[in-house]
């Protein structure tokens, strides 16, 4: 048996973090589906941003300009095509499960990051446009986009909440969550709306590289994942949460980010074997995929109480790192380098649109 069919009979769900439209062409996605035990996968504009780049989607480009479209409406229509071919390819597992697995994920526009209100409207948009029952819409936990996951929830959108460094960014979003679901059992809705909170864990790590001492190197993404992974649990098993099951709502599931080795030092597999638990997701890039399929090791489950968190989490406090601190920056980073993405992203179909002309 591979590596990530265990990974997978162990209980944790494994997510594609990539898509193009080579990949569903050639029927690679498919082939991580059936051989690789895929169930679900993931998209962001820096993603996208290097598939359009590819020249892949130009007959695409060529044709949504001659209708007029922006650069921003073209790159919708193009992602969500794809999108929806690949939702379809987990249409299969997404029934099985109930609708627990076989995910695919939209972000809206990076720009909407810190505006509640355009956020919701471009989720809903963005939503009802795709037709597709097992597609997120991916929200960030930054202040402003709580209020926002809150009402896509209790307007039964499906929101992969993006953005997540901290446990207490973590419980943020769960609260927005839970509200959603709450203001559909008090009107008397469907609870059972899908919904993921994805915590960033490799640039922990990446940020305190030079800061950090070398005994600490590659430990600080783990030790938040632990923590995060004990809040997760405690959520779960509370009274308020047991009360919404006992309605029909779903746990809003954690999901593990950003699990690509950065560090060429430390093993490939580093954050996928390291943060391997029942009923959480790992999505990761390709070549991590490929690399964990290859020679990728379960030793054992997270530790339910998070382990010895607060000891290691003390050495980088000891060390003069801010953890709270860092988890605001990460967190404003991320929001930023996406809008990079999403800026170079449209400049690219700008460019080739009038190269194409």
């Amino acid at each position: 048996m591979n590596a990530t069919t265990r990974l997978h009979e162990f209980g944790q769900s494994l997510w594609l973090d990539n898509i193009t439209r080579k990949m569903l062409d050639i029927g690679q996605i498919q082939r991580y589906i059936d051989d690789y035990c895929v169930t679900g996968l993931t998209s962001n504009p820096s993603i996208f941003d290097n598939a359009i780049a590819t020249g892949d989607y130009n007959d695409s480009i060529r044709e949504l300009e001659a209708r007029g479209l922006s650069a921003e409406e073209t790159f919708f229509d193009v992602a969500i095509d794809d999108l929806r071919r690949a939702a379809d390819l987990f249409a299969k597992i997404h029934q099985r499960t109930d609708g627990v697995d076989g995910w695919v994920s939209l972000e809206v526009s990076p720009l909407l990051a810190y505006d509640t209100a355009k956020t919701v409207e471009a989720a809903k948009a963005l939503h009802t446009h795709a037709d597709r029952h097992n597609l997120f819409i991916k929200i960030p936990g930054t202040p402003e986009g709580l209020p926002a996951i809150e009402e896509c929830i209790a307007s039964g959108v499906p929101v992969n909440v993006t953005l997540l460094f901290h446990v207490d960014q973590y419980r943020a979003a769960a609260e927005a969550y839970l509200r959603g679901i709450e203001r559909r059992v008090a009107n008397g809705l469907n609870p059972a709306v899908g919904s993921v909170a994805s915590l960033f864990i490799s640039r922990w790590d990446s940020a305190v590289a030079t800061s950090a001492p070398a005994e600490l190197h590659n430990r600080l993404g783990l030790a938040i994942g632990n923590e995060t992974y004990r809040a997760y649990v405690e959520l779960m098993q509370s009274e308020r949460f047991q009360r919404l099951a006992n309605c029909g709502a779903r746990m809003q599931r954690l999901l593990w980010a950003s699990t690509k080795t950065k560090d060429p030092l430390a093993p490939d597999t580093l954050y996928v074997q390291g943060l391997a638990a029942p009923f959480t997701i790992n999505t990761m890039p390709d070549t991590t995929l490929e690399a964990f399929f290859d020679h990728g090791k379960i030793n054992a489950s997270l530790e339910r109480d998070g382990g010895g968190y607060l000891a290691e989490l003390k050495k980088f406090t000891d060390a003069g790192i801010d953890v709270s601190e860092l988890a605001l920056r990460l967190q404003r980073e991320g929001a930023g380098s996406f809008v990079d993405s999403w800026n170079s992203l449209l400049s690219k179909i700008d460019d080739q649109k009038k190269t194409l002309r």
